[in-house]
C-alpha cells in the first residue's frame, strides 16, 4: 500500500462507539478479542518495521511493549534491535557490552546461525536479536556487497518459520541499515512525537519508502502512524495530533501513546510495561494498538 492510499485498511469496518471520542478525535472502534494463532498452522512471521529518522519518539518503547502486548495474545515474536545504541537490548535486561554475538555478526559473517544470536526474554513469546555498537560498522562494510539492500531479508527468512510477528526497532537514520529494514518489513509504523518538528519528518520517511516501494520492495505497505508522548493537558499536543489526522486519516492508529513516568521506569527494571506495571494506562494502550495492528493485519 503507498503512503496516500488508505481504503482498504480497515476492511471490514469495525464497530464503533459514536459516543466515545478517542484522543485523534475519532470515535474509538470496538475491535475483536484477539484469539491465539492455530498451534497445528504452519508460521510465517508478519514483518514491520518501526521506523522514524527523527530520535527519541518512542521506537524502541513502542517496539517492546508492543512486541510484549502481542505476545500476551498467544503469538510467538521476535524483536530485532537494528539501532547500535543497542537501546532495545537494553530495554529488555540484555547487557549489548557483554554479547558474544549480535546482529552484526549475523549481517557480516555468512557462518553465524541465527539460533546462535536469539536470546530469550522475561516474556513468554518474546524473543529478542540483540545488537550492540559492533552493528554502526556493518552499515560501513555492507556498501561493498552485492544486495548489499537484502542482507537482513535473508537473515530473517531462516526463522521466518518460527514466529508469528517480527517487529525491527529501526535506527534514528535513514541510511542503509534502515533501508535494510523497510526491504525486509511487508509493513512499516511510524512512531511519530506529538510536537511539531515531529511533523517535518514525516514526508521525508514517507519519500524514503515510496522509493523502498519502487525499488526494492514492491509489497512493503505502511501500516499505521502512531502517536507517542502524548499530553492531552496541552493544546500543542493536541494541535499536533489533529493535523496528522487531517494529513493522513484512518492511516492514523485510534491509539494513542501518553507520556508517563512509568516508561523510564520499565527501561531501568529490564522488562516491558505489560509485565512490570499490567494494569497501567500505558499498558492498555500498548494492549490497544496490539489489537488494531492484529485488526490490520487479518492472518496474524
Amino acid at each position: 500500500m503507498k503512503p496516500d492510499s488508505t481504503d482498504a485498511l480497515f476492511d471490514p469496518e469495525p464497530t464503533l462507539d459514536k459516543e466515545d471520542l478517542g484522543p485523534t478525535g475519532r470515535p474509538l472502534p470496538v475491535l475483536p478479542e484477539p484469539v491465539a494463532p492455530d498451534p497445528h498452522h504452519p508460521k510465517r512471521a508478519l514483518i514491520i518495521a518501526l521506523c522514524n529518522q527523527k530520535g527519541g519518539v518512542g521506537k524502541t518503547t513502542t517496539t517492546i511493549n508492543l512486541g510484549a502486548a502481542l505476545a500476551e495474545t498467544g503469538r510467538k515474536v521476535l524483536l530485532v534491535d537494528f539501532d547500535p545504541q543497542g537501546s532495545l537490548s537494553v530495554g529488555l535486561g540484555v547487557n549489548p557490552h557483554t554479547l558474544d554475538k549480535s546482529i552484526y555478526d549475523l549481517l557480516i559473517r555468512r557462518d553465524t546461525q541465527v539460533t546462535e544470536v536469539i536470546t530469550h526474554t522475561s516474556v513468554p513469546g518474546l524473543d529478542i536479536l540483540p545488537s550492540n555498537i559492533d552493528l554502526s560498522a556493518a552499515e560501513v562494510q555492507l556498501v561493498s556487497e552485492v544486495a548489499r539492500e537484502q542482507t537482513l531479508r535473508r537473515v530473517l527468512t531462516k526463522v521466518r518459520h518460527d514466529y508469528d510477528i517480527i517487529l525491527i526497532d529501526c535506527a534514528p537514520s535513514l541510511g542503509l541499515l534502515t533501508v535494510n529494514a523497510l526491504t525486509a518489513a511487508d509493513q512499516v509504523i511510524m512512531p511519530l512525537e506529538c510536537e511539531f518538528f515531529a511533523l517535518r519528518g514525516i514526508a521525508l520517511l514517507t519519500d524514503t519508502i515510496a522509493k523502498v516501494q519502487d525499488r526494492l520492495n514492491p509489497e512493503l505497505e505502511i501500516l499505521g502512524i502512531l502517536g507517542t508522548m502524548y499530553d492531552a493537558r496541552t493544546l500543542h499536543s493536541r494541535e499536533v495530533l489533529e493535523r496528522v489526522v487531517q494529513a493522513f486519516g484512518e492511516v492514523v492508529f485510534h491509539s494513542v501513546i501518553r507520556r508517563t513516568i512509568k516508561f523510564p521506569e520499565t527501561t531501568v527494571a529490564g522488562e516491558p510495561i505489560t509485565t512490570y506495571a499490567p494494569n497501567s494506562p500505558g499498558a492498555d494502550a500498548y494492549r490497544m494498538l496490539a489489537r488494531e495492528v492484529l485488526f490490520r493485519c487479518p492472518g496474524a
